[in-house]
């Protein structure tokens, strides 16, 4: 039979597989000769939202930052944060102090920068001050005289009291005396017999001596309780003369010590003019002249309890500075790298007794970095945030209702309630966090509140369009990292071709990666490569060989998938032709390294209703991209043949040797093209391998990683041998991607290797086979003798063997009347 042949197309020519940077595109020799770049390149747009946000103080402007990793995110918000000098409200020092009400809600108290620190130096130094002159005041021989007078008076109340009661006693034969009881003596009433003093107990072992009768024994009995009674109002009596002369001396201490109490913190007063600050002074000289035994010197200032627990009688007094900005010059910037509970928030440490016993107070109060960070700006991993147990719970509610509280740690867990409860402090910090796109779709969805206190988003670019100034612009980036990290200097043309692997890692042409992560990288083992070869300025080999070695190191899996292709392990053609199989090409490997190689994709046909049968869905290999692409090759099919005849037949799709999930939809092109060589018989080039999307209406899209897919086949071809003949099929619209290996472009050069754009469907099955595709005629048929006529004939054929004889059909119609 003789086919219509195909038009030649196009083929690329070297010139298109690459974007060659020439060191003639730089005016310098070296990096030596270049200032290093100083703000950041590429994120305009990041930039402008980053600003917004830190620049509006409302509440609520808190920012997201997303993008890849390695485009700089953490670097780029440093020099901003440090560079941009936005205005900064003014910041403060905080300290905790005792509650003299309620120890266990200590108070905070708000000073100006440094002046907390000085507060607390001044309250120690007046605290001193009054524990060395207290004493000397009572001590004065005016305030011993007074304190004389008192005793002098207490003691002749007392006395006055026991003469009047010692007078009744004795007028009864009774007398008052004192009884040793251990180490103490209390006062006891004697009887007087005989002018001697016995005890109450005594009387019986007299009557029975027949000193004194019986009778006489219980009027003594008698007269004795009644006395005995009145001893203990004597004793109530005795110990409210007691308690006023203390209270007397007390006020009179009071009063001698008032005067240099109230001149000591008067001036601390003046100098912190502040109405909390003021009226915790006035709690602190009330509760000194409450507790003046401490300062008299009578008791020491520390003792241990009977529980073993050492107590300070000085340390509710202390000042707990939480936070102290005194060198704080601008605006705070915090990096938390590590935000826990504590580390964020703050805390509340406890000491042990060494008995089991573990206690807390104001002075053991801890700042964290949200509070360090009060006016300024912190920045956080979000990952790391969420992954630390309760941190995103709290921080939202820090967020909405701008208040900290600091607590004990266990208590934001709930395994134990905490029993101090500082006052709220009043936080304005702006929260950076730094995720992934991925993140911020999940919190902005379905996080309430969210959208309330992340309001910027500031999107990092992966790339940047290439310009002469970009180039520059890269060269000081190169700059900037030799002079950070004592690397050598660059020459020209090693900035230029480490640039071609920007452009390459961008995976256009046109465009400059900004995942400048990458790009360090490189340039730190180029320089590590040019010492090793004991050079002092780094070139371009240098570049190339760490740019092969970095793939080497990653690429086992790579040359163990080739050794199995070359040995006949994974079975791919790359010379004659084959009905129904084809070479797909496929990226293994991940976000930093990855690699392509051809796969062989097979398509069967059988009489049937038009189903694709997609068998990699069949066995649960199959992602939903990959499936969506089957379902659309039906739609294509249904579009270009099913218009005036059915489709009756059932197709089966295979990606031999595929024993991992496959996914994407880069082989729908493949798979058409394996299912019109079954439908048509045309066998098809294994020479070449393709790789594009399709839509229904047979148009070609363009895919991902298509330099790694060419390199792949090219390296399959080259070891198994070049025949000249070749090449691989790409999408035209993936052109503008290229920037293969210079290998492939001496190769395509040389005419050893070719490469295809192709548009439609039809321009792909034409270099496949050689054979036109074909239109349609006047009469809505496709051309014969090309590759749709035949599909058409083909389709028309099984349509006919499909359709059940008639009378068949009628008995069938018989005895479904009879049923």
């Amino acid at each position: 039979m003789s086919y219509l042949k195909a038009k030649k197309h196009i083929e690329l020519k070297p010139e298109d597989l690459k974007w060659t940077c020439s060191p003639e595109n730089f005016d310098f020799d070296t990096t030596e000769e270049l200032k290093p770049i100083e703000g950041i390149i590429g994120q305009e747009r990041a930039m402008k939202a980053l600003k917004l946000g830190v620049d509006l103080r409302s509440q609520g402007y808190n920012i997201f930052i997303t993008g890849l990793s390695g485009t700089g995110k953490l670097t780029t918000v440093k020099k901003m944060l440090e560079k941009i000098s936005p205005e900064c409200p003014e910041i403060f020092d905080y300290a905790f102090v005792n509650n003299f009400d309620d120890e266990d809600q200590p108070i905070l108290l708000k000073f100006k920068a440094g002046k907390a620190s000085k507060f607390k130096r001044d309250m120690g130094n007046s605290i001193q001050f009054l524990q060395e002159n207290i004493p000397q005041v009572l001590e004065s021989e005016l305030f011993l005289q007074q304190k004389k007078k008192m005793i002098e008076s207490y003691g002749q109340s007392q006395q006055a009291l026991l003469n009047e009661f010692e007078k009744k006693l004795n007028k009864d034969n009774f007398a008052l005396g004192q009884v040793k009881v251990g180490e103490m003596a209390r006062p006891e009433i004697l009887v007087m017999i005989e002018n001697k003093p016995v005890f109450i107990q005594q009387l019986d072992e007299l009557v029975m001596n027949k000193k004194i009768t019986k009778r006489n024994a219980q009027n003594i009995t008698k007269k004795y309780a009644a006395y005995q009674e009145e001893m203990q109002q004597l004793f109530r009596k005795s110990l409210q003369l007691n308690q006023q002369f203390k209270d007397k001396v007390k006020d009179l201490e009071t009063s001698e010590v008032t005067h240099i109490v109230n001149a000591t913190f008067d001036h601390l007063k003046s100098t912190y003019a502040n109405k909390k600050v003021t009226q915790y002074i006035e709690n602190v000289v009330k509760n000194i002249l409450d507790n003046l035994d401490v300062f008299k010197g009578h008791r020491p200032t520390r003792e241990e309890t009977d529980e073993g627990v050492l107590v300070d009688y000085l340390k509710e007094y202390e000042i707990n500075v939480v936070l102290d900005n005194t060198k704080v010059k601008a605006c705070p910037v915090i990096i938390e790298t590590s935000p826990t509970m504590s580390n964020l928030f703050g805390a509340i440490e406890k000491f042990s007794d060494g008995r089991g016993g573990w206690y807390a107070d104001f002075t053991r109060i801890k700042a964290g970095s949200l509070l360090r960070a009060n006016g300024g700006y912190i920045v956080i991993n979000a990952m790391d945030a969420f992954s630390e147990p309760g941190v995103w719970r709290t921080l939202k509610r820090v967020l909405l209702y701008g208040k900290l509280e600091i607590q004990d740690a266990t208590n934001y867990y709930q395994f134990q309630p905490s029993v101090l409860k500082p006052e709220a402090i009043d936080v304005d910090t702006k929260v950076l966090f730094i995720g992934s796109n991925y993140i911020f779709s999940l919190l902005s969805s379905y996080e309430d509140d969210f959208n309330k206190i992340f309001k910027v988003k500031a999107e990092f670019d992966y790339e940047m369009k290439r310009t002469e100034h970009t180039l520059l612009e890269y060269a000081k980036v190169i700059k900037k990292l030799v002079q950070t990290e004592g690397l050598l200097e660059f020459d020209s043309g090693a900035i230029a071709k480490t640039i071609e692997y920007a452009a390459r890692y961008a995976g256009e042409k046109e465009k400059l990666t900004t995942r400048f992560a990458y790009i360090a990288d490189l340039a730190r083992e180029s320089c590590f490569w040019a010492r090793d070869n004991g050079d002092r300025i780094v070139s371009d080999y240098h570049v190339i060989q760490a740019y092969e070695a970095a793939r080497e190191r990653h690429g086992l899996y790579e040359s163990k998938v080739a050794e199995m292709m070359q040995d006949g392990t994974i079975l791919i053609d790359t010379d004659g032709v084959r009905i129904g199989q084809i070479n797909g090409l496929a990226v293994y490997g991940g976000d930093h390294y990855s690699f392509g190689k051809p796969t062989r994709i097979t398509a069967s046909v059988s009489l049937g209703t038009g189903n694709i049968i997609n068998v990699e869905r069949e066995a649960g290999l199959s992602g939903s991209t990959h499936n969506k692409g089957v379902l659309i090759i039906s739609g294509y099919f249904k579009e270009t043949f099913g218009q005036n005849i059915p489709l009756s037949f059932n197709a089966s799709l295979v990606f031999e040797q595929g024993y991992g999930m496959i996914d994407g939809d880069s082989a729908s092109i493949t798979e058409i093209c394996a299912l019109l060589s079954c439908l048509s018989g045309l066998p098809l080039r294994q020479n070449f391998a393709i790789t594009g999307s399709v839509n229904q209406k047979g148009d070609i899209q363009p895919i991902g990683g298509v330099n790694e897919k060419i390199e792949g086949f090219y390296d399959v071809c080259k070891k198994k041998g070049l025949n000249k003949k070749q090449g691989v099929i790409i999408p035209e619209q993936n052109v503008k991607d290229l920037m293969l290996k210079d290998e492939i472009t001496e190769s395509v050069s040389k005419g050893e290797f070719h490469i295809y754009p192709v548009r439609r469907v039809e321009e792909a099955i034409e270099i496949f086979t050689g054979i036109k595709a074909g239109g349609k005629t006047k009469s809505g048929k496709y051309e014969i003798n090309t590759v749709f006529g035949l599909v058409e004939k083909k389709l028309i054929e099984m349509k006919k063997k499909s359709k059940p004889p008639e009378k068949a059909t009628v008995k069938r119609k018989q005895r479904k009347t009879k049923k």
